[in-house]
């Protein structure tokens, strides 16, 4: 009762204190951070959503057409006005040599790579690849 009867006599009272604690603000953070990290993103970067396109223009009218199969069997040939019936190639550097071969005797003709669906990515790629240091400026991949 001492205590009652000071403060209200005017003695001392007390205080209020004018700090914020920030301690708990820095606990929340932490754990939300923590959160943030553990928890796996909604899209996975490893999946690609490559689109589908559309004709946007004619093929020329004579050009050379590598043709790169799901079970990496390759043949190439001529479209066009010199029409040659498509070789089968027993391997990749068959390929390229007759590549190197049909590209000497008609260096105005651009190459149409025809890659199915199922064929390795990196086969296309290498093959442009190839193409583009044998000289050929004109190098396109075929769509249905």
């Amino acid at each position: 009762m001492a205590s009652f009867s000071s403060s209200l006599r005017g003695g001392r009272g007390r205080k209020f204190k004018s700090e914020i604690n920030v301690v708990p603000y820095i606990d929340v953070m932490l754990v939300l951070l923590i959160i943030f990290m553990v928890v796996p993103p909604a899209n996975s970067p490893s999946v690609i959503n490559l689109p589908s396109a559309e004709k946007s223009a004619l093929p020329p009218d004579d050009y050379i057409h590598v043709v790169l199969k799901p079970d990496t069997s390759l043949s190439i040939g001529i479209n066009g006005k010199n029409r040659s019936a498509p070789q089968d190639m027993p391997n990749r550097t068959a390929l390229l040599r007759s590549l190197r071969t049909l590209h000497a005797e008609n260096p105005e003709y651009p190459v149409l790579i025809a890659g199915d669906k199922e064929s390795k990515y990196d086969d296309v790629v290498q093959l442009i690849s190839e193409a583009k240091k044998m000289g050929i400026n004109r190098v396109g991949l075929a769509t249905k």
